[in-house]
């Protein structure tokens, strides 16, 4: 029968997933995980090996008493737990690997939903620390939907997550805002969460999680909470790396691409067109008379009127362009794969819809309006960044001095026919 008999093997394979969870947390077997290992002498350390440990006489002479007492239920806990944690760390490491925002999402919305399936999860996310806009985006069944929701700001809950820095049941969040209750918890009301968790880090509330109720109708259990604070954490330092990138590549005023990033982009697409014989373009804009702005509403409503016009710029273009701000009051658009005709068209629907643009402003500011010079590159090998930005430079000054409010398209002739109108000044 063996060394041990029948009921001795059935003992040791019972044993063996148990014991080898803590064969692979102990560089010695059979030493327990909480062991005191610098008031062991050599002498107690035994020596051996993992199969020899699950072999020994002595643990399946007591596997009865061990199994009585609970040793193999506590050993089959931590076995979850350490599961558990593979499993935060994997979806830390997929979140942390996303670059965008809405990547990050994404990834967050399926961490959670393969642990537990809540009605929906919405998040609430502030882009630009130093602006009150908010995005809303929202998730039933892995799917981006519109759920209607509308959030204007979410500084109001910045002291509630100061004192509730954890998952919140919405009854306690509602309960808690008391008279600062706004329409903006009205609006959460109507999508019914069940849970609302902040994402936190070192410049206050970056965003919020909502959760509605899982789809099984249970409720959420502590380690459910525990997983998704856990994560909240790894989301929101993937939140301030993403934070910390974007502000060497934007400008904090406007949000859109600051010139050294454009001048990078630019010079990488001279290259792609270069090398597949494609065509791009550039618009540089400049805010007619914009001096008037700051001298007659002061420097703030000149602020207001960046800020909208950037607003504008982003509406007014392809997810794959590069809206910048150059300096001052000059904008530029990388606009890939656009010829010379296109290029035009982009300019002018910028142009149309900066004219009707309204300035949130007290008294109303005068209508904005903006020039813009437009260069085509592609064919020319020795083109430069330099050269196509001053070409759309010289199309831009020759906007201004047709009257404003218009584009010109750098074309053969017109660096001939600015020169004669410079010489005759």
């Amino acid at each position: 029968m063996g060394r041990y008999g029948k009921e001795g093997r059935m003992a040791l394979k019972n044993m063996r997933p148990f014991f080898s969870n803590i064969m692979k947390k102990n560089k010695n077997p059979g030493i327990p995980a909480d062991t005191n290992r610098e008031h062991m002498h050599k002498k107690d350390l035994p020596q051996e090996d993992s199969e020899s440990f699950l072999g020994s006489p002595k643990i399946v002479e007591n596997y009865t008493l061990l199994r009585e007492i609970g040793v193999f239920n506590h050993i089959d806990i931590l076995d979850r737990e350490i599961r558990n944690y593979k499993s935060l760390f994997s979806g830390a490491l997929d979140i942390f690997n996303r670059t965008t925002i809405d990547e990050i999402m994404d990834a967050t919305v399926w961490q959670i939903s393969d642990h537990f399936l809540p009605s929906l999860i919405v998040f609430i996310w502030k882009p630009l620390q130093n602006r009150e806009d908010v995005v809303v985006k929202s998730y039933k069944n892995y799917k981006s939907v519109d759920l209607g929701l509308k959030v204007d700001t979410i500084s109001c809950f910045e002291e509630f997550f100061r004192v509730y820095p954890r998952p919140v049941s919405y009854e306690i969040f509602v309960y808690e805002m008391g008279e600062l209750e706004t329409e903006t918890v009205m609006s959460f009301s109507k999508i019914e969460p069940e849970l609302v968790i902040p994402i936190l880090g070192p410049s206050g509330l970056y965003g919020m999680v909502l959760l509605g109720q899982k789809i099984l109708k249970d409720e959420y259990t502590l380690a459910e909470l525990q997983y998704v604070q856990n994560l909240m954490s790894f989301v929101s330092t993937a939140i301030q790396n993403h934070l910390h990138y974007e502000r060497t590549l934007r400008d904090t005023k406007t949000g859109l691409y600051n010139n050294g990033f454009f001048i990078s982009r630019l010079n990488e697409e001279i290259a792609r067109t270069r090398r597949t014989h494609t065509k791009a373009s550039i618009l540089m804009m400049d805010v007619d008379k914009f001096k008037n702005f700051n001298d007659t509403y002061g420097h703030i409503a000149g602020d207001r009127v960046l800020e909208s016009l950037a607003i504008t710029i982003k509406q007014g273009v392809r997810l794959e362009d590069v809206p910048s701000r150059f300096g001052g009051e000059e904008f530029t658009v990388l606009l890939p794969d656009t010829d010379r005709n296109h290029a035009y068209l982009t300019a002018e629907r910028l142009r149309k819809m900066v004219s009707v643009m309204k300035v949130p402003w007290e008294p109303p500011l005068p209508q904005v309006t903006i020039s813009l010079g437009v260069c085509t590159f592609g064919k020319d090998p020795e083109l430069s960044a330099q050269d196509i930005i001053n070409r759309a430079d010289e199309a831009l000054y020759q906007s201004k001095e047709l009257g404003r409010n218009r584009t010109t398209v750098w074309g053969a002739g017109l660096f001939d026919k600015i020169q004669r109108m410079k010489s005759t000044k």
